[in-house]
């Protein structure tokens, strides 16, 4: 996080709250331009990255929940959110994906091959 960020985000917001991962959660203490809404925003506890965002407080970030939801009230059928693992070795990879072996199943002999006319 670059000095200027820290400075503009004590200058001008007001902390909100803060998630179970760490990131800061900011709101700005006056209406933003024309727009009749106060900017909100997200200083985050390790590399930038919007995955990292829990729905609990998506929802509070772009205007659709004027409060963040309660991250206490969990159900034990909801799975723990997780970031996006794109690019990561825990990415899927589909069968025939070279990091997945590289073989695919052989094809059963039932397709036929469109042409023209027939």
């Amino acid at each position: 996080m670059s000095l200027m960020m820290r400075l503009t985000t004590a200058l001008s917001g007001r902390k909100i709250g803060t998630d179970r991962f760490g990131n800061t959660y900011y709101e700005s203490r006056r209406d933003y331009l024309q727009y009749g809404r106060k900017r909100r925003w997200v200083m985050f506890a390790g590399a930038p990255d919007p995955t990292s965002v829990p729905p609990e407080w998506h929802g509070w970030l772009h205007h659709t929940a004027a409060t963040a939801m309660s991250e206490e009230k969990r159900y034990p059928w909801i799975a723990e959110h997780r970031p996006n693992p794109t690019g990561t070795a825990l990415a899927w990879h589909p069968a025939g994906h070279d990091y997945s072996g590289g073989r695919r199943q052989v094809t059963t002999g039932d397709y036929e091959a469109w042409t023209p006319g027939s």
